[in-house]
């Protein structure tokens, strides 16, 4: 099975610090097996992620996914123990992908992944499409609001375990008050841009089954 072991984006690692977030020395974060780590922006750079490393891709040479830069590493060592963040996030809920062409950008994911097209979610002009690679679902989206000339890594939503305990720890500056998410049964904030974060984050309440 192919997974996500290791995204990599321009930010600021202090800044996550700042938002309540373990950063090691060598200015990388994990989630379970994931990766998250944080190249310090330098001048002319770019805020945002900028690629992803698979692991037991069924073509190791693949270097781009419809234009999504790929890498491909070992699978983690899952025996260390798990990180806990200070803000009580545990985890990564879904990586958002933004594509002017929802079909070519899923059957790409699906071609170099073995990761098939679980649905596609439509409301209005919002069209959604879901894969999982392992522990991380992947929403790739096409939004004539938000436009793109090739598929683009966009965001990430985590899962948190109290979001209010969160708002009120880190306050307004660094994130918005919680709110009821499309999901029934759960609340969604989203960290500001001030926060220097890098790409758009947001946090979730974990899933209630």
């Amino acid at each position: 099975m192919t997974t996500v072991v290791e995204l990599q984006l321009i930010a600021d690692p202090n800044a996550w610090r700042s938002a309540g977030f373990f950063v090691d020395p060598s200015d990388t974060l994990r989630f379970g097996g994931i990766r998250v780590r944080c190249i310090a922006p330098s001048e002319g750079s770019v805020a945002g992620i900028t690629s992803w490393t698979l692991a037991d891709a069924p073509d190791a040479t693949v270097s781009a996914i419809d234009g999504l830069v790929t890498n491909h590493a070992d699978a983690p060592d899952l025996s260390q123990p798990a990180v806990t963040h200070p803000n009580g996030v545990t985890g990564i809920d879904h990586l958002v992908i933004y594509t002017p062409n929802l079909e070519v950008t899923c059957d790409a994911i699906a071609a170099a992944t073995d990761a098939p097209l679980k649905r596609i979610r439509e409301v209005g002009p919002l069209r959604q499409g879901f894969h999982r690679l392992g522990e991380l679902i992947i929403e790739v989206v096409s939004f004539p609001e938000v436009a793109v000339e090739s598929a683009t890594f966009w965001g990430l939503a985590l899962n948190a375990v109290n979001l209010d305990a969160m708002f009120d720890t880190y306050g307004d500056n660094v994130m918005s008050k919680p709110k009821n998410a499309v999901q029934p049964g759960r609340q969604i904030s989203s960290f500001r841009e001030g926060a220097g974060l890098g790409p758009p984050v947001a946090a979730m309440t974990v899933h209630s089954r």
